[in-house]
């Protein structure tokens, strides 16, 4: 791949709903340990650049900068807990310069780096051929949903039909995103004006954003962990 890709992994100190979440230990590891493991694993990644204001305990963690690990320390008016996720890309953007961006958090510690080569793949394809300039992933649903006051939204309960046969939605699922510096500039955003979505792998999709979300990935990190050593038999 002649294309330089770089993977942007944006971390902060504090986070409401689960305190210190970020380098909280998830079994074995700190919970950024899990992706970052996951994209240096990846040889199309020519490096991985984290955007934060906690570089102090992210050396308390053993992580350093590398050949491969750009630690930028984040810029006092684009921290705290209301800035757009789109302002703290610009300024990554901004100041490193590759062909193609790939993002994610440390919330997606399932992840695997046969996804995210397959988002790749599947992205470059589209890129090539004109078809999208971005790329989000997303998970599918086939049920029936309802608005807050009990409206049906995709179906008629008075003709009830299967949910396999009801039309796919698709929820941005925050996992990952793909995108170019021109993408970016088109939409001041993540997603260009127009995206791929990639449906990525139910038990690869946890985004841990409250403590329940956090018990449910290192349930299934566990699952995964035994699953493995076991050679896939459970």
């Amino acid at each position: 791949m002649s294309q330089k890709i770089v993977a942007l992994l944006p971390m902060k100190a504090n986070s409401e709903r689960v305190k210190g979440k970020n380098f909280r230990l998830m079994h074995d590891k700190p919970l950024f340990r899990w992706i970052l493991d996951t994209l240096l694993s990846i040889n199309e990644i020519s490096e991985v650049v984290i955007n934060t204001d906690a570089r102090e305990i992210l050396s308390a963690n053993q992580l350093l900068e590398s050949d491969r690990v750009r630690i930028r320390d984040r810029k006092p008016e684009i921290c705290g807990d209301f800035v757009s996720m789109n302002l703290i890309l610009a300024d990554d953007v901004a100041n490193v310069p590759a062909d193609i961006y790939l993002m994610t958090h440390t919330t997606n510690p399932l992840l695997s780096a046969t996804t995210i080569q397959n988002s790749l793949k599947a992205f470059l394809t589209a890129q090539e051929s004109r078809a999208a300039d971005s790329l989000f992933t997303v998970n599918r649903f086939q049920t029936r949903f309802y608005t807050k006051d009990g409206v049906p939204i995709n179906h008629n309960p008075e003709k009830l039909i299967r949910t396999q046969d009801l039309e796919p939605w698709y929820e941005e699922n925050s996992n990952l995103y793909i995108f170019t510096k021109e993408s970016f500039q088109s939409t001041q955003a993540r997603i260009g004006k127009k995206p791929l979505m990639f449906e990525t792998p139910r038990l690869e999709s946890i985004d841990i954003d409250d403590q329940d979300s956090w018990n449910l990935a290192e349930a299934v990190a566990k699952h995964l962990k035994v699953s493995a050593a076991s050679g896939g038999n459970l």
